[in-house]
């Protein structure tokens, strides 16, 4: 019975962890730096959707977890207001003048009741870094993120993208 405590504890802290991954298009051994100071135009991809539903908002959501992660770094970090293909995303980043442009496009998006089904929340986001003024890719990372399984209802797919956008920000910039 001594043994029954410690071991629901650490069952508990680990049903509530959430995990990431990060898969560079370069594999993890890419080096890229992106400018200090310079501005980025972060598009907004289309709401992700798991079979016949679509997670409206979702797309906006993506696009700003990216513009907070990114903020910290450039100058002048702009959103987009309607969802573009990357051929309207270069256009509205290279004639605001942006340095950069932050493509994020929604793979996978489950917003599950955990609590309930047993079956976690996941969402995975590609994100590809362009030259606004010539289209040329920097970098491109896929973001995974998987909920824990004792979420008790507080967790949703735009909960796991902060904190490895955040850590995939900091890498472009030394």
């Amino acid at each position: 019975m001594r043994l029954l405590y410690p071991v629901l504890a650490v069952l508990l802290v680990i049903g509530c962890a959430d995990t990431h991954k990060l898969t560079r298009s370069g594999g993890s051994q890419a080096v890229v730096s992106m400018q200090w100071q310079a501005s980025a135009y972060v598009a907004t991809p289309s709401d992700g959707r798991y079979g016949a539903t679509i997670y409206a908002g979702s797309g906006a959501m993506t696009a700003q977890v990216v513009a907070s992660a990114f903020a910290t770094y450039l100058t002048k970090v702009t959103t987009g207001t309607k969802v573009e293909d990357l051929d309207q995303a270069m256009t509205t980043a290279k004639a605001g003048g942006f340095t950069y442009l932050l493509y994020p496009q929604i793979l996978q998006w489950e917003d599950r009741a955990t609590e309930w089904s047993g079956k976690p929340d996941v969402a995975a986001v590609k994100l590809s870094v362009l030259f606004a003024d010539t289209g040329a890719l920097l970098d491109s990372v896929i973001i995974e993120g998987k909920s824990g399984l004792a979420t008790f209802g507080g967790d949703h797919p735009q909960d796991l993208l902060p904190k490895p956008m955040t850590q995939y920000a900091a890498s472009l910039f030394k």
